[in-house]
This record gives structure tokens, sequence and C-alpha cells, in this order.
């Protein structure tokens, strides 16, 4: 099961591995590396030993580059422009809350549904009548 809230809804950490915020997010490290390079607004810190460290603020913001980029199917270009202006009019926060809502709102979904198939149980087939060609004939 994918976690996808990166906010006041998970157990306080300060910094998260790649490793670990790629599994959050469902996405590569190669990926995560790229997006570092084309949006500003990633610049994760990098501890002692040179590994990334991710707070859940840029957790909040891959995720909200990846609804942008794979459901809203912008470019990369229009995806950074897109960022640059919810941060300009200080819409960043509050847009990427609401996307991952809506995320896990459908994740949530799947999940009962997932639930509920496996809690279905499914209907016998009626037996013929014995008027119906197939149907046993009784002694």
């Amino acid at each position: 099961m994918r976690w996808t809230m990166p906010d006041d809804r998970i157990a306080p950490r300060e910094y998260y591995s790649i490793g670990e915020v790629c599994e959050l997010t469902g996405l590569k490290p190669h990926v995560l590396r790229y997006w570092e390079t084309q949006f500003r607004e990633l610049r994760p810190a990098k501890n002692r030993a040179g590994n990334r460290v991710y707070r859940a603020r840029e957790i909040k913001i891959i995720q909200l580059v990846k609804h942008l980029l794979y459901e809203e199917k912008y470019t990369i270009d229009g995806a950074r422009k897109r960022l640059e202006a919810l941060r300009a009019n200080k819409e960043l926060d509050e847009v990427g809350d609401r996307i991952l809502d809506r995320q896990a709102m459908r994740e949530l979904r799947q999940q009962v549904r997932a639930v509920l198939d496996i809690l279905t149980v499914p209907e016998e087939p009626a037996e013929p009548e014995a008027d119906e060609p197939g149907a046993p004939r009784l002694p």
C-alpha cells in the first residue's frame, strides 16, 4: 500500500531518505533526481554523508508535480510555470493539499472496493426448472 499524505497526517519525522520518498510517492530515484534539476522548489538538503534528505513540504511538492505531469498531462515546462504561478499567488500549499486529499480519497475508494470484493459472496447459479432442457429428471 502506497502512502501519499506527506504533511501533518504522517508520523512526525524531520527528514525522509530518497528511498522512503520513492516508496511513498511511487516514483523512481532517477525521476526525483531529474525533477530536482527542473523544479527549483525541489532542492532537498543533503546530510553529512551526502545523501538527499527530504522534508514533508518537499514530498508534498513532489506529489503536486506528479499530479500535474501524470494526471493533468502538463509538460515539464508547463508544470514549472504552473508551480511558479501557484507560488506567486500564495496558493501552492492550498492546491497541494486539495490534490493530496483527492488522491487519498481515490486510493481509499480502491481499497474499500477491494475489501468489498473479498467480502462479497458470489451468487450461486439458480437450479434449472424441471421443464427447462438440461434440467435433472426426478425418478
